[in-house]
């Protein structure tokens, strides 16, 4: 359940521990770090808390550090297509960012998380700036297209076991998610969620997945075990 009061509204100052989970920062040099580590603010969205919402106008650059948000936007059919979760580690909407034009898609909280806000005036200056950060920018860039390629083709797959596979793949991006880790904390609710399957039907598959020695299924998340074969389900040899 969301909150009554907004995310912007519950904005706060980021706590130290919180700046090492940050993993821009460190490409940046100590007098850029001076200038911008103040202006960074963090908020809790709960679950159906929206960070953005299509059509407002960009304000800040985000990224998680803890929990687990849903990239989506609603097709001309009205139908709901999921891009990606966003996992801690992942920073998101650069692109809408540089161009400062209006979101085009819906990020949603599944679970209690913590995110991080850049101010948008800020990204400009070290995009004018930084070497370092400008670099991270470009591999996100390059990152997220191909990612975003990879949603359309998981979204035109009729084979819930593909779809289950590949968008677990997706979430093992050490590029756009560098806090995932060897494990991923996530329910099969909230990859339901993801998937845009049942509990039950995501619940087969990570079985299937596991008995093919794909990932092991632990308390509260995924181990995988065989990152290759989840990412190359349903292609043909």
């Amino acid at each position: 359940m969301s909150s009554a009061t907004s995310v912007y509204q519950r904005r706060r100052s980021v706590a130290k521990h919180e700046l090492s989970m940050i993993p821009w920062l460190a490409l940046l040099t100590p007098e850029e770090r001076v200038r911008i580590e103040p202006q960074l603010v963090v908020s809790d969205p709960m679950p159906g808390d929206y960070v953005c919402r299509v059509g407002r106008p960009v304000t800040f650059w985000f990224g998680v550090i803890e929990g687990l948000l849903k990239m989506s936007a609603d097709s001309a059919s009205g139908r709901t297509i999921t891009f990606t979760g966003v996992p801690p580690g992942g920073w998101f909407g650069e692109g809408t960012a540089i161009k400062r034009e209006p979101y085009r898609y819906n990020i949603m909280a599944l679970r209690r998380s913590v995110v991080a806000g850049l101010p948008i005036d800020t990204f400009h200056w070290l995009l004018d700036h930084s070497i370092g950060f400008n670099r991270f920018v470009m591999n996100q860039l390059n990152e997220r297209l191909a990612q975003f390629i990879e949603a359309r083709e998981i979204d035109r797959s009729n084979d819930p076991d593909v779809r289950v596979a590949r968008n677990l793949a997706a979430l093992f991006n050490p590029t756009l998610f560098p806090g995932v880790g060897e494990i991923l904390r996530i329910t099969q609710q909230e990859l339901a969620y993801l998937v845009g399957l049942s509990r039950q039907r995501v619940n087969v598959a990570l079985n299937r997945l596991q008995e093919e020695g794909s990932i092991r299924i632990e308390y509260g998340g995924m181990r995988v075990l065989n990152l290759t074969a989840l990412r190359e389900s349903g292609t043909l040899d």
